[in-house]
């Protein structure tokens, strides 16, 4: 097998060699938790299943996730789920305490296998709604490939400037690349956002755009251009990011000002976008992932 399961095309055995995002042919979730902070039609009142797989095509330098993204884990962080079968088993036993939604978070690397994942569910009389968490950088042939498995797609898209796409996440395509396969989904889910009864989605688009800081342009752009696409898209703004590391390009060792949040924030409407989700300013200090325990975005509790 040569993998070309995203636009990297590494075409290696994913054995040896290990590609760019230095995953096994099995795959690894690095946990399965509930998780409350996702965008309300996903998440309820009883949070989302939340599959949140080791490594990543991307290797985003600023990534919040970063502990089970990176190449290499620690042995604190070794997945614990490893294989379908046991990724299958650990949903089956968080999904009746949540929505009946499921999200595959960084699944691009593992595409393959999640209509194996979404048919085990099914074997075992499990029909939740699957959410497909994606970074954007995926190839239009998986998209295709995996239309009847995913009900709602979830793709960010990070960057309208290549030089910025190649300087933080080592993909200066990922422009032209995150917009063919948003077209691609939009072509399988259209625009609309349908609900249920209880407010819960069941088949639709969202997409998400992280506001970096000195990076007020790029966030422009991404909005001009998902604005050309529709504007009827729902578009999730968040605020959210931290400096999650040692060793950051200078520009990115701070959070963000109210000045250039509120820039990107006008300009969402001045486009005519109009459905969606606009985070507060303050979440950069709610969303900091602790992966060494079992409900990594559960807040700890004080001593």
């Amino acid at each position: 097998m040569k993998c070309t399961r995203c636009p990297h095309h590494c075409a290696t055995n994913r054995v040896e060699p290990l590609g760019f995002c230095r995953a096994g042919l099995l795959p690894e979730a690095a946990t399965i938790c509930v998780h409350r902070g996702e965008e309300p039609p996903l998440c309820g009142e009883r949070g989302i299943c939340n599959v949140f797989f080791a490594h990543c095509n991307l290797q985003c330098v600023y990534c919040q996730n970063r502990d089970i993204s990176r190449g290499d884990l620690s042995p604190a962080l070794s997945p614990r789920f490893v294989g379908v079968e046991a990724i299958v088993e650990g949903i089956a036993a968080l999904l009746p305490a949540t929505e009946n939604i499921v999200g595959l978070v960084s699944p691009t690397h593992y595409a393959d296998s999640v209509p194996d994942i979404v048919e085990g569910l099914h074997a075992r009389g499990l029909f939740p709604t699957i959410v497909y968490n994606t970074g954007g950088y995926d190839s239009v042939e998986t998209l295709r490939a995996l239309a009847p498995y995913v009900d709602i797609y979830l793709p960010d898209f990070k960057y309208s400037d290549p030089s910025l796409a190649l300087r933080y996440s080592h993909a200066a395509d990922y422009p032209q690349v995150a917009l063919a396969a948003l077209r691609e989904m939009y072509n399988q889910k259209g625009s609309s956002l349908p609900t249920d009864e209880h407010g819960l989605a069941y088949r639709g688009i969202i997409v998400r755009h992280l506001v970096l800081p000195g990076q007020v342009e790029n966030s422009l752009g991404v909005l001009d251009t998902l604005a050309d696409l529709s504007t009827n898209l729902h578009v999730a703004l968040m605020a959210q990011y931290f400096p999650p590391c040692q060793g950051l390009p200078d520009e990115l060792n701070r959070t963000l000002t109210r000045e250039e949040y509120d820039q990107v924030t006008d300009h969402f409407y001045h486009v005519g976008l109009f459905r969606g989700w606009v985070q507060e300013l303050e979440a950069e200090a709610c969303y900091r992932p602790d992966f060494t325990r079992q409900e990594a975005f559960e807040p700890q509790k004080k001593q």
